[in-house]
């Protein structure tokens, strides 16, 4: 068997259609890239048109199999329409990559419910509605594999960890549940863990440049995240090559959480 041949047996993912939530900025954006690069059909899905329309104009531009549906993730009548939507594009997914997030962090003593309904609603029932949508009919299908995107909050406590820790937190628990419930089907539910990457979700950090530095001496490979260092975790845990990884919060973060 050639190096080409091999590679493909254990990372390519043609044939597969992945819906991407969040998928046109940051860390979604590299990994529906990723993804599509890699063979799969991906709709990503996101709330602002014009991001989603680059994105995937950039994509199919290279040549691969992209769309995009624009959707509300904090109702969940409108993650089940996003998920209709996206399910009749390329047809039902075989993965499903949780990236939507809000990052709403007001001291405890002043996070009030509104803010609480809201990191809830996006960040945790979300991917659980869109994993019930999607999970069972990968289960049946025999393959399926979900992603979810957490945080250091969902591990410690740091940067006033408030609702949004807890909602990452308890998406680490989702994907234990959702592997128990469906991994004996070969559906594995993983999830990928950052460190400090300079996205749009981190802008309030990203502007203070000794905050900034102060992190990336912290990490053990000495620099903060970019985007693109998921690319490579996201197809392994897309692909057949993990298919006896299930259940597992992976960290991308550069030994952040170790030192």
């Amino acid at each position: 068997m050639t190096s080409q041949a091999y590679l493909s047996e254990l990372f390519s993912l043609d044939g597969r259609v992945a819906v991407v939530t969040g998928g046109s900025s940051g860390i979604g954006r590299a990994i529906a890239g990723a993804l599509a690069r890699a063979g799969a059909s991906v709709v990503i899905v996101a709330r602002k048109e014009a991001q989603l329309a680059a994105t995937v104009g950039e994509l199919t531009a290279e040549g691969c199999r992209a769309a995009w549906v624009s959707g509300d993730l904090s109702t969940r009548d409108g993650v089940r329409t996003a998920a209709e939507e996206a399910a009749g594009v390329f047809g039902e997914p075989d993965i499903l990559v949780n990236c939507a997030g809000v990052n709403l962090r007001p001291p405890m003593g002043e996070l009030g419910e509104e803010v609480w309904d809201t990191t809830m609603a996006v960040n945790l029932e979300a991917p659980y509605l869109l994993g019930q949508r999607f999970g069972p009919g990968m289960a049946e299908r025999g393959f399926g594999r979900i992603i979810h995107i957490t945080s250091q909050q969902a591990h410690r406590a740091f940067v006033q960890s408030g609702a949004y820790g807890v909602s990452k937190g308890a998406l680490e628990s989702l994907a234990r549940s959702q592997a128990e419930a469906w991994s004996p089907h070969g559906v594995t539910c993983n999830t990928l863990v950052p460190g400090f990457v300079m996205t749009p979700l981190n802008e309030r950090l990203s502007s203070d440049a000794e905050k900034v530095a102060a992190l990336a001496a912290r990490t053990l490979v000495g620099r903060n995240g970019l985007a693109e260092d998921f690319a490579g975790a996201a197809v392994f845990l897309a692909g057949r090559a993990s298919a006896y990884v299930t259940g597992q919060s992976i960290f991308v973060d550069g030994g952040f959480s170790v030192h």
